[in-house]
């Protein structure tokens, strides 16, 4: 049986992203962990699937393959319960998609890669003032956005709340406290409770 392939690092959020959704789906696949700490995303091989050198990458049974994670995301979700077909709500999503990869990503992820994988000495380290400042930026942001509803867009989750779930819930990874933002809090804990959750590194 053909199945499609995830090409990705278990310790990776946006590669978790693509397993969680794979998980709620339930849908099979067949998961090739590539070291990119050691170059794996810089061989011949792997670059033949995405040009640009990062994971995720998903290989579909006919040979495709598309990169992003969350490009992946809308891809997997399509006709699922996790896009929604209401052209507004679709919007949205896409709006929340947009705004982790540009204004939450960059500091959350980053933070956690520079304290869980640089040296203490390493010059990096300058850069965690600025990032924790902005990543507080951006989940002050999803506490306003949830502090009156149970999910991102609408009343159900989508592929919005599995994006921002990814690194949100191991921010303090790099640093950032959680324990003011307590809806942010409250829809992690949602989330983890969705039929089929599973955590990252499963």
């Amino acid at each position: 049986m053909n199945l499609p392939t995830v090409y990705g690092m278990a310790i990776s959020g946006n590669c978790y992203k693509i397993q969680l959704l794979m998980a709620l789906l339930d849908r099979p696949y067949r998961w090739v962990e590539v070291d990119s700490a050691h170059g794996g995303t810089r061989t011949q091989e792997f670059l033949a699937r995405n040009p640009v050198g990062k994971v995720p990458v998903l290989e579909l049974e006919d040979g495709r393959t598309l990169a992003e994670s969350n490009a992946i995301l809308c891809f997997l979700a399509e006709d699922s319960r996790y896009l929604p077909e209401d052209r507004w709500q679709r919007a949205q999503v896409l709006q929340w998609l947009f705004f982790e990869q540009y204004s939450h990503e960059p500091y959350i992820a980053v933070a956690r890669f520079i304290c869980l994988m640089l040296d203490q000495d390493h010059p990096r380290r300058s850069e965690l003032p600025r990032l924790l400042e902005r990543g507080h930026q951006a989940l002050a942001i999803l506490e306003q956005q949830l502090a009156n509803r149970p999910y991102l867009v609408g009343s159900t989750p989508s592929v919005a709340d599995i994006a921002l779930f990814a690194y949100t819930h191991v921010a303090d990874d790099g640093g950032f406290d959680l324990s003011p933002y307590a809806a942010v809090r409250d829809w992690l804990a949602r989330v983890r409770g969705i039929p089929g959750f599973v955590p990252l590194g499963a």
